[in-house]
């Protein structure tokens, strides 16, 4: 198993801090739920159906032509790589791990990129992977280049895969309206942005063909009725939608100022977490830990990555802390 964020009782044995006392800020997950609507008896009791007003309630949320609802994007991850024969993928790197070591796993040949390295690449490529806003480090690419790559490779049968896990918040980034032009797959994340990570819920938008054989190798009743109800109240609220868009984008400037003034200046981000690059990564994040302060550790690049804090007080806790922090490396 790869190492991923919000892995709190891990931390709760290794530091010997009870689960109640920790701010977990691991992982880049809106700290506001939505509400949980009312769910009926039937949802509970009977099979899921398909076109229960789901997939249509999330086409109009995310403006897609068509789209597969699946047990969260990571099932999808694991399982698109299958749809091909062995093949050369490009990975905008670094990203979410899990996408490299899907593709390695079912054989395919991959090749690590940077963004400057793409369009020397691309046309040796069968199918180029971006993760858009980026995870970690939160870059974004613009709407243009990524439909430019995709109309390369979709010249030779290829595939541009976009995972939009942490859209959201700027969905004027997406490329999820144009997936019904063949080879363009764009994968969304419902957890993330509507803080309901728990419910395992993503959506995969692409040409209904490619839906029809990733539907068929995922089998039936992929997403349980209590999720699908729940999700198409969240869709609908779209007054709600605007202010999580807003307070997630006040919270994240004032993390930004606040990491700022201890010498932690980020250096990426996005409206749901803050990347930070740092030789002393490792120490920040054990230095946070033994207070109860959960951040997300990456080694290579050295670098931590801090979620949104909920609330004024766990904004002040992490305040003092880091200001700990800096008068002890001073």
């Amino acid at each position: 198993m790869l190492e991923h964020g919000g892995r709190l009782l891990r931390a709760v044995r290794q530091y010997g801090i009870a689960r109640e006392h920790w701010l977990d800020l691991s992982s880049g997950i809106a700290p506001w739920p939505y509400a949980i609507a009312p769910i009926p008896v039937d949802a509970w009791a009977r099979l899921p159906e398909t076109e229960d007003g789901l997939e249509q309630a999330a086409r109009e949320y995310y403006g897609a032509p068509q789209l597969l609802p699946v047990a969260g994007s990571q099932a999808a991850i694991q399982a698109l790589p299958m749809l091909r024969a062995q093949s050369r993928v490009g990975v905008l790197s670094p990203c979410y791990a899990e996408h490299p070591q899907a593709w390695q796993r079912a054989g395919h040949q991959l090749l690590e990129l940077d963004e400057t390295q793409v369009d020397a690449a691309l046309d040796s490529l069968d199918v180029l992977l971006v993760v858009n806003p980026n995870n970690p480090t939160g870059g974004r690419l613009p709407r243009a280049r990524l439909l430019a790559w995709h109309a390369r490779l979709a010249e030779r049968g290829g595939w541009l895969l976009v995972d939009e896990a942490f859209i959201d918040n700027t969905p004027e980034y997406s490329v999820v309206d144009c997936t019904e032009r063949p080879g363009l797959i764009v994968l969304r994340s419902f957890g993330k942005f509507f803080g309901l990570a728990g419910v395992r819920l993503g959506f995969v938008a692409a040409e209904p063909a490619l839906l029809q054989r990733l539907a068929e190798l995922l089998g039936p009743w992929t997403v349980s009725g209590p999720t699908r109800v729940l999700a198409q109240a969240c869709f609908a609220d779209q007054r709600a939608h605007q202010a999580q868009i807003a307070r997630c984008a006040a919270a994240s400037q004032r993390l930004v100022a606040l990491l700022a003034s201890v010498g932690l200046a980020p250096t990426g981000g996005c409206d749901l977490f803050q990347y930070v690059r740092d030789e002393g990564a490792a120490h920040l994040h054990d230095f946070l830990a033994r207070r109860g302060i959960l951040l997300r550790l990456f080694a290579e690049p050295p670098a931590v990555r801090l979620g949104l804090p909920a609330s004024t007080a766990d904004e002040l806790r992490l305040a003092q802390a880091l200001a700990d922090y800096h008068k002890e490396s001073a």
